[in-house]
């Protein structure tokens, strides 16, 4: 049974650097070469709304089912699993509209800001605040029990 769960948990991470290894490919986003770019004298990309949006939702859904693979995987609870996947949910529904914002605000409002609100819509990084949260609740529950 470890072997499973260390199974899910591989192939969740191997997932998530497949998602970004093959960004280019798989999802439609003009603003990565703008952000890979060093310098912001760089022109603002054109773009469709509609298929960068549903592209990022796209992003998300694979990242979100990589991250709830290696949650299950580490603590075998389907709910902390689905907790997990609640308040990646919660991140990405604050994030996309500030991060579609500042696209229409054609990044006025900040190239810094507008670059670490696109992080938080198309990277997992929730995972590295749940998975550390999630280890000290079990050893907490752990203590509990003795």
């Amino acid at each position: 049974m470890k072997i499973l769960n260390w199974l899910l948990v591989i192939v969740g991470i191997c997932g998530l650097i497949g998602v970004r290894v093959l960004e280019n490919t798989i999802f439609y986003d003009p603003f990565l070469g703008y952000f890979h770019e060093a310098t912001q004298n760089m022109e603002f990309p054109s773009f469709d709304w509609g298929k960068l949006i549903v592209s990022h939702v796209f992003r998300f859904v694979l990242n979100l089912f990589f991250s709830c693979l290696i949650i299950y995987g580490l603590f075998k609870s389907k709910g902390w699993t689905f907790q997990g996947g609640v308040m990646i949910g919660i991140v990405f529904l604050i994030s996309l509209p500030i991060y579609l914002y500042c696209i229409y605000d054609r990044f006025e409002i900040g190239y810094l800001f507008s670059f670490y609100m696109r992080r938080f819509v198309i990277q997992p990084l929730i995972i590295l605040l749940l998975v550390p949260m999630f280890y000290y609740r079990k050893q907490m529950i752990g203590k509990e029990d003795k």
